[in-house]
Order: structure tokens, then sequence, then C-alpha cells
């Protein structure tokens, strides 16, 4: 940086430089300041850069606010000791404004975006800015990641309205995904996936990275988006990666089998090679090579494997003296013929399937619960703002309930000698699960049907409200206000409007100037009984069948989820369509 001139500028004629860190931030307190520089005067020049007809503000935010207030008690207009810099050399200046403000204060990641961005477009390269910070490059081209996303979607973060697990899923996103994602996050009855979940959605459900390719990168076609905050990156579409990697799957394939091995057995995708199931054995003694596929894009070759009773049937007849022929094992069908054959078993299957209901149902409870190439199925994983929330609802009645539920649907499995149903996607857990179910009754299998259907209700939409009408259920049963509740009810027109409905409209009135504080204390007390008859059964209107809303015309996630589809479960909605109305006992049966 040259070195500034230094002149005595009026306070009217400075104002906070966009060059500056904290631009556009909300006043400072500067509480701590103010005593010293009323008293003695400013210790240190302000930092600044001519613009505008004026002066901008590089460095010395705090100060410039404490010499407002000043000018403000004295009605003056103070002269400012300042150094001017030269106008042309704004990364000087945004350099400047980041020496004061993170020494005196660690950025946060959306801050060091907006100095990285601002020295990056003023021409520093990534190397001279993690020079300039003392951090990697790496973590530079990180923060500079933020900037592929939408403007409402970086304001997000910056609010602290979203984790940075999310915001760092959301700079894998397309343009066209960042704005369906947005879509989502704005809407009234959806939920935008978080976490974990939102960089599944981006990538299609499952991110294959480039360190599973078997194949050469550099020769490969298809589309790879760049992860920063991964190790790799990944493959934007699975199903090119896929068929590059099954030609190289093929080569090795080949090889193996001109190199003598008995057979090479390649497993389904996603099917897990379970080691317990077979015998390690040479090559000489019939090993065969196991081709394991994961989802994932996880290629291994398993060398020199027999299937356990393959493995006895030939230590018996060697023990025995029989001679033991040798087979001739190579493919009996082409890949063509597989094709031809498999595809027709296939459409037999479905047509029988179609035949048989009480059957076709128990394989749809089997991939419910287990999952398959073709089903992609997730369990509900409960997220909130407050941990209080998440504490309050696992120790609520509806959970022990539905662990208990649970843990009887297990119980069905285990009596069978099954394994209990878990989401793995193996094809071979997916029949074990189907063999058992078609050893249960209709009722047993129902009660496995309703446990995996609730452990897949998603939350906070209308499949939840529409639930509730269906089984005429009574949340107030499993409910009731506890601290947590109480904690979060902070809205004063809320509070008197449920204290008009516990007690009565003119005892709202009389305490609506009171404290929100005051108001949940007579909630509590009505509830209790302190002072008056006691009202364990009062729910507010949030917590009804169907939802109502507390303040008329106000929004209510579930008052507005219910109203969206209310036409179609109503009584009225019946009759004139004509239908029936399902009875508990039809549902149960």
């Amino acid at each position: 940086m040259s070195q500034p001139d230094l002149i005595h500028l009026p306070l009217s004629q400075l104002s906070i430089s966009k060059l500056n860190m904290r631009h556009g931030r909300k006043t400072p307190d500067v509480s701590d300041i103010l005593p010293s520089i009323r008293e003695k005067g400013l210790r240190q020049t302000l930092l600044v850069r001519r613009e505008a007809g004026g002066y901008g503000i590089v460095a010395g935010r705090r100060r410039f606010f404490a010499l407002q207030q000043i000018a403000k008690e004295t009605g003056s207009d103070p002269l400012v000791p300042c150094a001017v810099m030269l106008e042309g050399d704004a990364a000087s200046a945004i350099e400047a404004s980041i020496i004061e403000n993170v020494a005196r204060l660690p950025a946060t990641e959306m801050e060091q975006y907006t100095a990285f961005r601002k020295l990056h477009d003023e021409g520093r390269a990534v190397e001279e800015i993690a020079g300039f910070f003392g951090v990697t490059e790496l973590n530079v081209r990180r923060v500079l990641a933020l900037a592929a996303l939408s403007a409402p979607i970086r304001k997000l973060y910056a609010d602290e309205e979203i984790d940075r697990e999310t915001i760092r899923a959301l700079t894998l996103a397309t343009p066209a995904q960042q704005a369906d994602w947005l879509n989502l996050w704005n809407s009234e009855s959806e939920r935008a996936p978080m976490g974990r979940s939102c960089r599944a959605w981006i990538t299609g459900g499952s991110a294959i990275t480039t360190d599973k390719a078997l194949f050469d990168l550099a020769g490969y076609t298809g589309a790879v988006t760049a992860d920063l905050f991964g190790e790799t990156a990944v493959f934007s579409d699975a199903a090119a990666f896929w068929e590059a990697q099954g030609a190289v799957i093929a080569e090795r394939v080949d090889g193996y089998r001109q190199r003598g091995w008995t057979d090479v057995i390649l497993m389904e995708r996603g099917a897990y090679f379970q080691r317990w199931e077979y015998v390690q054995t040479t090559k000489k003694q019939g090993g065969k090579v196991i081709v394991e596929q994961r989802h994932d894009g996880t290629v291994t070759f398993h060398e020199g494997w027999l299937k356990a009773a393959e493995a006895r049937k030939s230590r018996t007849a060697k023990a025995s003296g029989e001679t033991v022929p040798e087979l001739d094992t190579r493919p009996e069908m082409s890949g063509p013929m597989a094709d031809y054959i498999g595809l027709h078993r296939h459409a037999a299957a479905q047509a029988s399937l179609v035949r048989n209901p009480a059957i076709a149902l128990r394989l749809m409870a089997a991939h419910a619960l287990c999952g398959s190439g073709l089903w992609n199925v997730r369990l509900h994983h409960p997220g909130a703002i407050k941990e209080a929330t998440l504490a309050s609802v696992a120790g609520g009645t509806a959970a022990i309930a539905f662990g208990a539920t649970r843990e009887g649907v297990e119980a069905l499995f285990e009596a069978l000698g099954a394994p209990v149903p878990r989401r793995s996607g193996d094809a071979y857990h997916l029949c074990e699960t189907f063999a058992a179910l078609l050893a249960m009754s209709d009722a047993k299998v129902m009660q496995v049907m309703a446990l995996a259907m609730a452990d897949t209700l998603d939350s906070g939409g209308p499949a939840v409200e529409a639930v509730l009408h269906a089984c005429s259920a009574d949340p107030g049963e499993f409910w009731k206000p506890d601290d947590a509740f109480f904690d979060l009810l902070r809205d004063k027109r809320v509070i008197n409007a449920m204290v008009a409905d516990i007690r009565s409209p003119s005892l709202a009135e009389t305490c609506a100037t009171d404290t929100a504080k005051a108001q949940k204390t007579v909630l509590a007390n009505r509830i209790s009984g302190e002072g008056c008859a006691p009202d364990p059964g009062w729910r507010p209107g949030w917590m009804q069948v169907p939802p109502t809303r507390q303040i008329e015309g106000a929004a209510c996630p579930p008052a507005d989820a219910w109203d969206r589809v209310a036409g179609l479960f109503e009584a009225d909605a019946e009759q004139e369509t004509g239908a029936e109305p399902l009875s508990h006992e039809a549902t149960a049966a």
C-alpha cells in the first residue's frame, strides 16, 4: 500500500466505504470506547479513501460511530484526523479493512467469503489470498465456492437459517437445483432437504466419488462436479459412471478367466459379499472370483472363494476316495441370452404378482422395510431448531407407544428365526424378509405395514393432517403442554388468544397489556388448577383435529396444510362424490 496523506476532515464528509468488511451491518455497540474518545479524542487516525464526493472509511468504523454520537450530543461537526489512500488502490483498502476487523473479531465463514471475493475481484490470486491470511489455498477455494450459490441461499446461511453441512452440499447444486431447493424452502407444505439428505437429494440418492473409478478419468466424457469440501470430486451422472465402470469390470472378468480361474461371479449391484457364507481356497482347488459392486461405486474383486456348501461337498468326495469330475464351468448363457431369459422371467413374475395381491402386499412390505435397487425408502429422522423440542418428542407418550409397537414387530420376525429387517438394499436380505412375511397371517403383515408406513411418514405436511383426520386421532391423547411448549410460546397475540380460549375473552382483554410471562402463568395455572378449577384436557387449536389458527388470517403451518387438502376428506366432499368413509374396522383388517 502506498503512503497515505494525513489530513483533518469534517465528520459530515465521512461515511462507511463499501470496501469496509462490515459495510451494511447494524450500528455497533461503542459504549466501551465512547468515554475515552469523549475525554481525550481520537488516538488513532481513520483510514479513508475518496468516494462519491466525500470520503469512505476503510478502517475505523466503530470510532466513526462513536464520533457521530459525540457530535449529536454537542451539535458540532468536528474535524477528524484521517489517512487518505489513493482512489485506485482498492485491493489495499480491502486488506486494511480485513486486518482491522479480523484482528478485533474472528470473521464468520460468510464474512471470510465477502473479504476473499473482494480481493479476488480486485485481481488477487488464490495463493496470494491464502498467504495474506496464513491459510491453505484449499481453504480459500472452499470459501470462494460459496460464490456458486444464489444470493438468497447465501443470505440464509449468513442469517444462520441453514447449517454448514447443508450449505456445503448446495455448492454441488446446479442453478436449477438451487432454485428448486429454494422453492421447497419457501413452500408452506413441502420441506427442503437439509444436511446429508440435501447432498443425497442433489446427487440423486447416492454420491459416487471419483476415487471409486476403475477407469482413467482423463478419458471420461461424463460430467464431474468438484466437491471442495471432500477429498474427491463427484460424478454427476450415475448411469454414465456405471457404463464406464462396467466396461473395465468386463475386461477384468475376461482377464481372470483367461488366467484359469474356475469362475467369476458378478454379484448384483448393491448386494454385499457375506464372507461368512464362503470358504477361502486356491484357484487350483476350484476357488472363484466374486465381484462385489456397491451403490457408492466401490468395486471389490474377492479372489479364491467357494460357497461353504460347495467346499464341504468337495472335501467329502475327496475323503471317500471318489473322483470329482471336472466341470465345464463356462457360463452356459451369453450376455444377450441372459438378458432375454431374465426379462421374460421378470415379465412372468409381474403378471403373476397382479394375480396374487396378498403375495404382492408382502413383497411390497419387504421392499419398504429393506429397500432395493429401485426402492429408495428413507426413515423419518426428526429435525428441529431447538434441542428441547427433540427431547420433548422423544419423551412423549406417542414415542413410547411407537417404540413398543416396533419391539412387537421385531419380535414377529425373531419368532420365525428371521433377522430384523434393515434398509440395506441387499437382495438376499430382501428375500429373507419376504420369506418371513409369507409365513405371517394377514393381521400380522398389516402390523408390519403400519410400522413401515409410520417410520417413513414425513413431518410437517398435508399427509400428517390427512392421517390424523382419517384415523379420527386425538393428539391430546399423546401430548399435553410441557416446559418446552411454554418456553417456545412467545407471541403475545397468541398467548392472549389462548387465555381467552381457556378462561374467557373478558379475562384476556383485562390482561392484554401484561407481559407474555404473566399471561403464560395464567395459562399454566388454569391447566393445573391453581386457584381455579383444573382443565388438564385443554389443548390449543394447533393440537386439535382439524388444527385451527389462534389468530384469524395468520400463517399457521398445520392449519395451512389441512386447508390445502381438507376438501378431499371432509364429510361434505364425501357426500358430493358418493364415497363411503373407511371404518376403523376396515383399516385394522
